[in-house]
């Protein structure tokens, strides 16, 4: 159950969040390896991506990929967010006196954030390579023509083999691993320590709303450049087309060297616009999920 409570917490927040995700990609993906002088700006914000893919691609160009995105908010974050509840429940999450330790927190969150990286890193390359695809005049980065979640897993087994469905699975579990750190961490240490003063005692959903607020702005500054890597490596496709990055730390240095620290936080607006509200939305649901089946385990003792 805890399981299946983190998934429909991530896949719920996933539907309203998928267009920013949209243009976070395409943000990430311009201007690849090229200095800013020859970088031709195709998204200039996040309002200008908006109405450029609605006008080229049409407004459901906004929810592109959606199912390999659904599929992932489920899969991942049933393995992210219901690991670290079992490890709550257990009491493994805190000191002896019962309180939030942080770093068995941070150890926890860490460790459930790498086992949902490789559990979800296969429809996030599907999820990737579908939502950079669009119009050549708003094109950026290379082209994957996949005609939804099965044709594009059928392609790139044919193409790539397993081994296509795990490109950038490094920096997927050190993503996520920092990403989870951060953001199950503070949520937790920031709800304890409001419980602990009195606030939002009897408002659930604002004690949950308040802590996602705060974990999901620090996750978003920890979490950026390791995306920006993350969407290159798993839209650079097979080898035959030539590697652009050999893998994490080459994605990084050859980024830095060619974008500057600017290209490590491309999409740092959308990717925020995208975190904060799924982070508020998908642990709000999950908080209140959990308390509900916890409230009828003890009805039933």
């Amino acid at each position: 159950m805890d399981f299946i409570i983190g998934g429909l917490a991530g896949a719920g927040a996933t539907i309203f969040t998928n267009p920013m995700d949209v243009v976070k990609t395409r943000m990430q993906l311009q201007g690849e390896l090229k200095s800013k002088a020859e970088q031709a700006t195709r998204y200039k914000g996040v309002l200008h991506a908006l109405y450029v893919i609605a006008k080229a691609d049409g407004a459901m160009a906004l929810q592109k990929g959606l199912v390999p995105a659904l599929v992932l908010g489920f899969s991942m974050n049933s393995v992210r967010l219901g690991t670290y509840h079992i490890a709550e429940v257990q009491g493994w999450t805190k000191t002896k006196d019962g309180d939030v330790s942080f770093q068995k927190a941070v150890l926890w969150s860490s460790v459930s954030g790498i086992l949902s990286g490789l559990t979800g890193n296969p429809a996030s390359v599907v999820k990737t390579r579908i939502q950079s695809a669009s119009h050549p005049s708003i094109a950026v980065g290379r082209q994957h023509r996949y005609k939804g979640l099965w044709d594009g897993c059928r392609q790139i087994y044919k193409v790539e083999g397993l081994r296509g469905f795990f490109a950038g699975v490094e920096a997927t579990c050190a993503r996520l691993a920092v990403g989870s750190a951060a953001q199950l961490t503070t949520f937790s240490l920031v709800k304890e320590s409001l419980l602990a003063h009195g606030y939002f005692v009897e408002s659930p959903v604002v004690l949950s709303f308040m802590c996602s607020l705060v974990s999901g702005a620090l996750t978003v500054v920890v979490e950026t450049p390791l995306d920006v890597v993350n969407t290159r490596l798993y839209n650079q496709g097979p080898a035959s087309g030539g590697l652009l990055y050999t893998g994490v730390i080459d994605c990084l240095t050859k980024i830095y060297r060619t974008e500057g620290l600017h290209g490590l936080y491309k999409g740092l607006g959308p990717l925020y616009l995208r975190i904060a509200p799924h982070t508020t939305l998908s642990l709000v649901i999950w908080d209140l999920l959990n308390d509900i089946v916890t409230d009828r385990r003890n009805k039933t003792r």
